[in-house]
């Protein structure tokens, strides 16, 4: 079978809520249209024969014929000889340094804040340290070794007893996850995933050809843990994969209680749980009863307890101080949201069994992790209450401009509190999250659709993540253009013609 052939109950369930005013041919095909630009739809994948599509939309023959005709002529499908007809972009195909098809845009798809202040001195630090690393080929596939002390260190306050031998320093959150999922998984094995949850750790997932098993999580309930606990129980899952601090993007933070009974649940079923702490140490530095857009806690089960107090306490990781925590939990990190994305520094803290596995595989991947950026990283967990303090300043700020600005231009739409992380995961009043990244793109802005976090790539159409990272000045210019964007899409209106593709990387 044609991996680039897009099956047509596939296609089917990622339109979802297609329909809407005027011709069903032209509503189809501005579904479609949606699906190609965001990159649930491949360029150069082939589309059902409209039969199929039909079939499987439970429309005539002849409205999928016009829909697919209405795509050729607007240039966003080609038929070609032998394949039928496949997705395009119109005009000439574009490519720069920089991500493709972010050039002249605001960006709202990467929720990362710009570099701490002590980066600077941490770099010119970092090549002061070098000359004492010179004489070695460079090549280092676990980590310096004062880098992993530094790691364990940080683990060991936080409650989590670790070794230097417990830790591997890798390049950056998303390949610790791939590494991970690389070893711990084989073809056909279960993995449990958030819905919603980070759209790329989703991908290491599905390139390793893992059976996905969701599980719900929601910015104003948190996690469903009956049916957690029950998917574990029934599926067995060879690991699940989850953000139990700042979740990303609905911002909630897993309860204590709800954290024994996962990490006791999954020693039952030999799961290992991936703990992403990416974002676990980007609290506001507000209480909920000191914070107004946060409310009192609702017992043990609040969503939204924070993951640490505004005092600066480092929060316990998850399995700390719980009977087999660490052996069940492997733990990820990263200095890309903390400190700075243009560091490609992560670490995975894990039984020293795992991190030997991990180093043996690692070959076939890459050779190491940058000496500069390890050092200055090294020297970045140093002055990690400074960077943490200033974080939270800087997220605050963003967090209280766009309730702001959301309060005036989008008052219908519904903001969950929040007490940290780096996004808001923003209800709308009715289903329109991919017409809404449509227009909003047509407009020069870039927002993913809520579908881009789900699993299936269908649900989420009544949400969107908003991150808060951007500077005010960003989001003053940002929320206007989403409030033109979405007047457009939820009255039906067709946004003006953009050949440029909307760019599938969210970080």
């Amino acid at each position: 079978m044609n991996p680039l052939q897009v099956a047509p109950h596939t296609l089917a369930r990622s339109l979802g809520d297609w329909q809407g005013d005027g011709p069903l041919h032209r509503a189809l095909a501005s579904g479609l249209r949606v699906l190609i630009l965001d990159g649930r739809v491949p360029l150069a994948a082939r589309l059902p024969s409209e039969r199929a599509l039909a079939q499987a939309l439970g429309l005539s023959r002849t409205t999928v014929a016009g829909a697919y005709d209405t795509l050729r002529a607007d240039g966003y499908a080609v038929s070609r000889r032998g394949s039928g007809t496949v997705a395009a972009l119109p005009g000439p195909s574009l490519s720069l340094p920089s991500v493709p098809g972010t050039e002249g845009l605001i960006d709202l798809s990467r929720a990362s804040p710009p570099a701490a202040s002590a980066v600077p001195e941490a770099v010119r630090g970092a090549a002061e340290d070098l000359p004492r690393f010179l004489h070695d080929s460079g090549y280092d596939g676990t980590g310096l070794p004062h880098l992993r002390a530094v790691i364990a260190a940080h683990y060991t306050d936080r409650g989590l007893s670790t070794a230097p031998a417990e830790v591997l320093v890798t390049l950056g959150a998303q390949h610790a996850i791939h590494l991970l999922t690389h070893v711990l998984l084989s073809p056909g094995d279960r993995a449990l995933i958030e819905s919603p949850t980070y759209p790329h750790a989703l991908d290491a997932l599905r390139s390793a050809r893992a059976r996905v098993v969701p599980v719900p999580v929601s910015a104003e309930d948190g996690w469903d843990m009956d049916v957690a606990l029950e998917a574990l129980r029934r599926s067995r899952a060879a690991l699940a994969y989850l953000m139990p601090d700042f979740h990303n993007p609905t911002g909630a933070s897993m309860p204590a209680d709800a954290r024994e009974r996962l990490i006791a649940a999954a020693e039952q079923s030999g799961t290992v749980l991936l703990a992403d702490e990416t974002t676990a140490l980007l609290d506001l530095g507000t209480a909920p009863e000191q914070n107004p857009t946060v409310p009192e806690a609702a017992g043990p089960q609040s969503a939204q307890a924070p993951a640490s107090s505004p005092t600066g306490v480092l929060p316990p990781p998850l399995g700390a101080g719980v009977r087999g925590g660490a052996r069940t939990v492997v733990h990820i990190g990263s200095a890309g949201k903390l400190f700075w994305g243009g560091l490609r520094v992560g670490w995975i803290r894990a039984e020293r069994g795992l991190i030997d596995r991990l180093v043996s595989a690692r070959s076939a991947f890459d050779l190491g992790t940058p000496v500069v950026e390890q050092l200055a990283t090294a020297r970045l967990l140093e002055a990690l209450a400074q960077v943490r303090a200033e974080r939270g300043e800087l997220l605050r700020a963003g967090e209280q401009t766009l309730r702001r600005l959301a309060a005036v231009h989008l008052p219908d739409w519904e903001l969950p509190p929040v007490a940290g992380g780096i996004s808001v995961w923003a209800r709308l009043p009715q289903p329109g999250s991919s017409a809404l990244a449509l227009a909003a793109h047509a407009r020069g802005l870039l927002v993913p659709a809520g579908p881009r976090f789900g699993p299936d790539g269908s649900a989420f159409e009544r949400k969107i993540r908003l991150p808060f990272t951007s500077s005010p000045k960003e989001l003053e210019a940002a929320v206007p253009l989403l409030a033109e964007a979405w007047g457009q899409a939820r009255g039906g209106g067709r946004p003006p013609r953009n050949p440029r593709r909307i760019p599938d990387t969210v970080v």
